[in-house]
């Protein structure tokens, strides 16, 4: 399989729980959904930590935590609620990575980010629309990674967010190893070009609230231009 096959397999993933998930619904639930469709999409297993979704919803959007130590919880799904899911197939050593948040109001899943009546769920999905756009703006074949998680970080401070990512980085190097990645950090300086495909997943939140919100997308160069994969 190619990258953006298996990273696929993650994004149909995703718009196919919008429409499974439900009030009332526990979120193993929304993970064991997540985990077969993406294994009966093509994934043959998930390479971060063999989890394939991590699925958090209310105040534990907020909470950055290692696959290493993450369970999920036995949460119910309630009818107006905050949701993110983080996936993670694999097919051979080709990976995908790819995370929404998703807002539940009446029940149902709002797939207009200009349609949720929550004021402060809706800035914080419009806000990681903007660390996206900017990231697109932004990079450059001679950006370092180092440059890049600067200037990200500005942003979210200077628009009212905190960085809520336990190691303090924006993503990482897709690798065949795990421990072979590189992130998007301070003292980082090699260039985002110097890598194949990257991650951007801000993981953010306005200081004092107990919701947090993530997005994130695989890119890579192509003829000078970053691209979405």
């Amino acid at each position: 399989m190619e990258y953006s096959e298996v990273q696929k397999i993650a994004k149909d993933t995703i718009e196919y729980i919008k429409t499974e998930i439900y009030a009332g619904m526990k979120l193993t639930e929304v993970r064991r959904l997540c985990e077969e469709k993406m294994l009966a999409s093509g994934a043959d297993s998930f390479w971060y930590w063999d989890v394939g979704a991590f699925v958090f919803s209310g105040d534990e959007t907020a909470v950055s935590v290692s696959g290493r130590e993450y369970t999920t919880s036995d949460r119910i799904i309630a009818p107006d609620d905050i949701i993110t899911i983080d996936l993670s197939p694999q097919n051979g050593n080709i990976w995908g990575d790819y995370a929404r948040t998703i807002i539940l109001e009446d029940g149902k899943a709002v797939t207009d980010i200009d349609r949720i009546r929550n004021t402060e769920w809706r800035n914080g999905l419009l806000m990681e629309e903007k660390l996206h756009s900017e990231l697109l703006e932004y990079a450059s074949p001679q950006t370092t990674f180092e440059e890049l998680y600067f200037h990200i970080n500005e942003l979210i401070t200077a628009s009212g967010f905190v960085n809520l990512d336990f190691l303090g980085n924006l993503g990482h190097s897709i690798v065949k190893d795990k421990n072979d990645r590189i992130y998007t950090e301070k003292g980082n300086t090699a260039r985002l070009s110097s890598v194949e495909y990257f991650t951007f997943e801000p993981h953010i939140s306005v200081e004092g609230s107990k919701y947090g919100y993530k997005k994130e997308n695989i890119y890579y160069f192509s003829g000078g231009k970053l691209k979405e994969l």
